[in-house]
């Protein structure tokens, strides 16, 4: 349920396909994407995406009644895409939700298509984000729009979430090409130039 292709220019694309279950993800699920992440250390760029309507509405509900919802492989997956030298891109098909916003957090952009939504309701739900994730968000959008996503529940479309920062690029056709539109420069650099530019941005 997890699609790699890999391109001959370095490019990864790595696609949720779980559609009828609205890309929601099992712990096999996550741990494919965990491995992809981490191999996609010889990447160029790695671009996560999702087939349907919805990005992912994160953790299966059955697997999260298991546990899945405060699964240390979350924060496994967000933290191998947050470490990439090369340039990650989640490429939203739709909207993003619950313990998937760790791996869209920890993407270096994010571009969607209109009309999809943003939301994390660790506070309905009573469980508590990935370690990583508030600080991320905050990083992002400030503190208390941060908290207006895991304290107040809002479901913010992507439209408001540009005008944030949290949304890079609202597509007005194909996601996928907006991406690799946005990872142009860095597929025709050399890996180590794009490495040292991405290190001193992040430093």
């Amino acid at each position: 349920m997890i699609e790699l292709t890999k391109q001959e220019d370095g490019l990864w694309i790595a696609t949720i396909n779980r559609p009828e279950k609205a890309n929601s993800l099992t712990a096999e699920m996550l741990e494919q994407l965990s491995e992809i992440a981490e191999a996609a250390q010889e990447a160029r760029v790695l671009v996560l995406t999702g087939t349907g309507k919805v990005f992912s509405a994160g953790a299966d509900l059955e697997a999260a009644k298991a546990g899945l919802a405060t699964s240390p492989l979350w924060e496994r997956l967000s933290g191998a895409i947050a470490r990439l030298p090369g340039l990650s891109i989640c490429a939203m098909n739709g909207t993003v939700a619950g313990g998937a916003m760790g791996m869209f957090l920890a993407c270096d952009m994010r571009v969607s298509v209109p009309g999809a939504k943003v939301f994390y309701p660790v506070m309905k739900l009573g469980f508590l984000p990935q370690p990583s994730d508030p600080p991320r968000l905050a990083r992002l959008v400030g503190p208390a729009r941060a908290k207006r996503v895991l304290m107040a529940g809002e479901k913010i479309t992507v439209e408001e979430a540009a005008t944030w920062g949290l949304i890079d690029r609202i597509s007005d056709g194909d996601v996928l090409e907006d991406a690799r539109a946005m990872a142009a420069d860095v597929l025709s650099a050399t890996p180590t130039h794009a490495a040292a530019i991405k290190r001193m941005i992040d430093e």
